[in-house]
């Protein structure tokens, strides 16, 4: 199998899609829209941010959220399967799902079909969508900080959702990243969750539930890899639907692993937070104290948990690159001649520009000081050599933050900044939702 970039969100993100048990529509079809299946959703617009709802079956959930959001859907789908030319074809991307699909949980098949049901496209193009996020460029950050590192002790979840921002319909020239949601989702069976999202995707690698478990993803691409088990989208989105505590939540991304991930995951009570690296066969967990986090050239932040897209872990670390240093020179060269291949020297630039900024405001990281260490963190100003990395990776994922946000489980207060047509998410305005307070709402 062809190694290519494997995402995350986070993909790193986004549109999972399965072989339903009903036969999947091969064409364009326009179907009649039963009331009920819109009963519980609908969109609407907070300080200019769009915010879905939608409640019920999962299929109900999936039909409601193609059907509110068609025309965005639609230019996502194409935007995907446009960029994803770049690195497999049509055939292979369908292989690869194929391969996948006996892994993915029945409810999830449903929810997907209504996606494609309601946003009037083929299933056929979404199946291969979902796929092409697997092979995207990108890089991601996460944190989570509690106890003496937050002024109240709560904890405190972050998220940068990175992502080229070259990705375009090039039907429309609208790009992906202008077709931000915030996806509030309400299942029959399930939990309450907030994710800022793209439209036509779950989750877009995280978010958090009522149950006060918040999870984010970064990529971390490994040789150690099978598309033999349930993509991250999938996992992400069972954390969301179903876990209590945090130990759950890892049990679930660890079932039917694919490939390299970083995972934050994060539960408000008691409060703590824990980083979870695997590959297909390989996995660690451990939290801010774990001999790992201080391995050179990386450092420990008492209660504080934070990843982008290297393993720390030794044994994981070598399925990904060689010298275990992705700071020093050698890493440096290989950066400069071979930059697809060997991005962690830029990786590790973005983690030490975050984790000053961390350990500037260590004490104090509260929502809004913590969403300031994230926009701060990849503004860069102390880190000029990751200013010129940036302007010089357009196009690759590094630092082009889609979406950035904070959450407080405990309270369901989040903060987020989204990416607008000209500017990435550190460098935008954040806004204010709370989790409970969306869920109270009725529809207009």
């Amino acid at each position: 199998m062809k190694h290519l970039w494997v995402v995350c969100i986070c993909l790193c993100c986004v549109l999972p899609v399965v072989q339903a048990s009903i036969v999947p529509n091969q064409k364009n079809t326009q179907y009649p829209v039963p009331a009920s299946l819109l009963d519980g959703g609908w969109v609407e617009e907070q300080d200019n941010i769009t915010i879905l709802h939608v409640s019920g079956t999962n299929y109900e959930m999936g039909y409601q959220h193609g059907y509110l959001l068609r025309e965005q859907v639609q230019e996502n789908v194409r935007a995907f399967l446009h960029y994803a030319t770049e690195y497999v074809t049509s055939a292979e991307l369908m292989n690869y799902w194929n391969m996948s699909q006996p892994y993915i949980p029945s409810q999830y098949i449903d929810e997907i079909q209504g996606i494609a049901d309601g946003a009037n496209i083929s299933f056929d193009d979404i199946a291969e969508s979902i796929m092409a996020v697997e092979y995207a460029d990108h890089g991601c950050y996460g944190i989570a900080a509690w106890g003496p590192a937050t002024p109240d002790g709560k904890l405190y979840h972050a998220r940068s959702f990175d992502l080229p921002s070259t990705i375009q319909d090039p039907v429309s020239g609208k790009y992906a990243h202008e077709n931000t949601v915030l996806i509030i989702r309400n299942p029959d069976n399930g939990s309450a969750s907030l994710s800022p999202a793209i439209a036509g995707s779950f989750h877009t690698g995280g978010g958090m539930n009522s149950q006060g478990v918040s999870l984010g993803i970064q990529i971390c691409w490994s040789k150690d890899q099978t598309f033999e088990g349930n993509p991250y989208h999938f996992r992400v989105q069972a954390v969301l639907d179903s876990a209590t505590t945090a130990a759950e939540a890892i049990q679930i991304l660890n079932t039917n692993r694919t490939h390299g991930f970083n995972f934050i995951v994060s539960q408000a009570n008691p409060a703590e937070g824990f980083a979870l690296e695997q590959t297909a066969n390989l996995t660690y967990v451990g939290t801010y104290n774990g001999s790992v986090e201080s391995n050179h050239p990386f450092w420990a932040i008492e209660h504080v948990v934070r990843r982008t897209n290297v393993f720390l872990e030794p044994t994981i670390a070598a399925t990904q690159r060689k010298p275990y240093n992705p700071a020093g020179l050698i890493a440096f060269f290989k950066l400069l001649f071979f930059q697809k291949s060997n991005p962690y020297f830029a990786v590790y630039q973005l983690y030490q520009s975050v984790s000053k900024q961390i350990d500037i405001t260590w004490g104090n990281l509260t929502l809004n000081n913590t969403m300031d260490v994230l926009q701060n963190g990849y503004r860069a100003e102390d880190f000029p050599l990751l200013r010129l990395i940036e302007r010089l990776g357009k196009g690759t994922g590094m630092a082009e933050a889609w979406n950035q946000w904070v959450a407080c489980p405990a309270t369901g207060d989040m903060v987020v900044s989204f990416a607008n047509h000209d500017q990435m998410a550190f460098k935008t305005k954040p806004h204010y939702f709370n989790l409970y307070a969306l869920l109270s709402e009725s529809p207009p």
